[in-house]
């Protein structure tokens, strides 16, 4: 099996990308750990985060997860991952380098789109999972109507999946999903509290996988 099919299967059965933004480097590998204890497997670290190539990196040493970026911008970001173990690479926007060039270092692609014709673009390039972003302003029902013609494919919502509606978006044929501030909470990090992170996590693994 390639790397791409194991990381796309893996969260495909989690359910669940912790998208890591704005915390404290120093507490960056406790709350991937918090994350894990809580059921949640694919860690995604944001390129804007202080220290993100250097918290994927040491990432990989953390038995349990798969870890890997998000904020990828362009072919030279994407690049920079892959050489220091990224896992998966996401996006917030279509660019067709990008893809072609995780996949061809057997790295997961997850670009960003919302429209039906980039989600046509991404998958015609060959993208394994596609991220729908921003869906605050459309809501669950909208992967449902991507799928209407877009069958078959595996979409992320990102961007306003919380916990009163993850399941919603699960039951309109949502892949997975991303989360942000709410389980990788930057002040939560700061003061230490990993019991709240992991039962974040916990609620948010129980409401997709039903």
């Amino acid at each position: 099996m390639s790397n791409v099919d194991r990381v796309l299967q893996r969260i495909g059965k989690n359910k669940v990308i912790a998208i890591l933004r704005g915390v404290p480097s120093q507490h960056a590998l406790d709350v991937i750990k918090a994350l894990r204890d809580g059921g949640v497997e694919a860690i995604e670290v944001t390129m804007n985060s202080p220290d993100a190539l250097s918290i994927i990196e040491q990432g990989q040493n953390i038995e349990g997860v798969i870890v890997g970026a998000g904020t990828v911008l362009d072919k030279p970001m994407a690049t920079a991952v892959i050489e220091r173990g990224g896992q998966f690479v996401l996006a917030p926007n279509l660019d067709v380098q990008v893809i072609q060039t995780c996949l061809a270092k057997d790295i997961l692609p997850v670009p960003g789109i919302f429209t039906p014709t980039e989600l046509h673009i991404a998958s015609q390039a060959g993208a394994p999972l596609i991220k729908v972003f921003p869906v605050s302003s459309v809501g669950p029902a909208y992967i449902k109507d991507l799928l209407g013609p877009f069958g078959g494919l595996n979409l992320l919502p990102v961007g306003g999946v919380s916990l009163d509606n993850a399941r919603d978006f699960m039951k309109n044929g949502a892949y997975a999903i991303g989360v942000g501030s709410y389980l990788a909470n930057p002040a939560l990090a700061e003061r230490g509290e990993w019991q709240t992170i992991t039962d974040r996590a916990k609620a948010f693994v129980s409401a997709v996988n039903y």
